[in-house]
């Protein structure tokens, strides 16, 4: 009850009290404003489409992610006996931090001689002008890209943790009657480790609301606004303006977004693990 009160309770104490009260960083709560921040974050169009770039981007990453890691868990738990080393691979984008993360595909993205750059100069491509984080329309994919890179290996081994739990005998009954391949995984293996994709899914949506550290490191929320994440603009607010009423207000905003959009996909999740079981 005690981490409860201190991890999760003062927190949203403090957070509300300063969505209703004139505060800054170094003095907060000092005069009661009432909704008056509320109306003014409300009211600015850049805070507002802040939080639906959020809300697209964090879709976008996790859906790449399950895909691509179902995809990759499934080729892993075929070659499970030769693919000890593959397993230790995905490992590193995990362990690897998301600064380092963000500073490597900047680098990778420098037109000055990035990696993207030489393999598209090599296909006849000007290799100044492959630019993709000082694009407003290719920053944020990009940043998405890595992102994807780097959480996918967590879907991975979630879903082939799963795979691995499978009961044997039903795998080699539908075989016996002629299932195989697509079919295989459509009627038997997907509906095993539903639970545990629904449940991979929702953990990474989560993850991908929280997105800072790749936006810090590569764009700085630019150009102009175009990477700019709710979070990104929580940072700002607080330690670039020192308004902590602004950044609490902005703070609420996303907790409210992150359980409307997550919720659904938790109840699926949960539904189909007690399905399952």
């Amino acid at each position: 009850m005690l981490a409860l009160v201190v991890l999760g309770v003062y927190p949203l104490l403090f957070i509300a009290g300063a969505a209703f009260t004139d505060s800054s960083l170094g003095r907060p709560f000092q005069e009661w404003v009432g909704t008056e921040t509320i109306e003014k974050v409300l009211g600015d169009a850049d805070a507002v489409a802040t939080l639906g770039r959020t809300l697209v981007y964090a879709l976008g990453v996790s859906a790449a992610s399950l895909a691509l890691g179902v995809v990759a868990a499934l080729a892993l738990h075929g070659a499970v006996r030769s693919g000890s080393f593959v397993r230790t691979l995905l490992l590193l984008p995990l362990i690897t931090p998301p600064v380092i993360v963000g500073t490597l595909w900047k680098l990778v993205y420098n037109p000055g001689g990035g990696l993207l750059a030489t393999v598209l100069g090599f296909f006849g491509a000007p290799r100044d002008a492959i630019a993709p984080l000082s694009s407003t329309t290719w920053a944020l994919p990009g940043i998405a890209l890595a992102d994807v890179w780097e959480w996918t290996p967590l879907v991975a081994l979630l879903v082939f943790t799963a795979l691995l739990a499978q009961d044997a005998q039903t795998l080699e009954a539908a075989r016996l009657d002629g299932a195989h391949g697509f079919a295989l995984f459509r009627y038997i293996t997907l509906p095993a480790i539903s639970g545990v994709v629904a449940a991979a899914f929702f953990i990474r949506l989560v993850l991908a609301f929280k997105v800072f550290d790749l936006v810090f490191m590569m764009t700085s929320g630019g150009p102009g606004q175009a990477t700019t994440t709710t979070s990104y603009l929580i940072y700002q607010a607080a330690l670039r303006e020192f308004d902590l009423g602004k950044a609490a207000v902005i703070t609420l905003l996303l907790a409210m977004l992150v359980t409307v959009a997550t919720l659904p996909f938790a109840l699926v999740a949960r539904r189909l693990q007690v399905n399952h079981e």
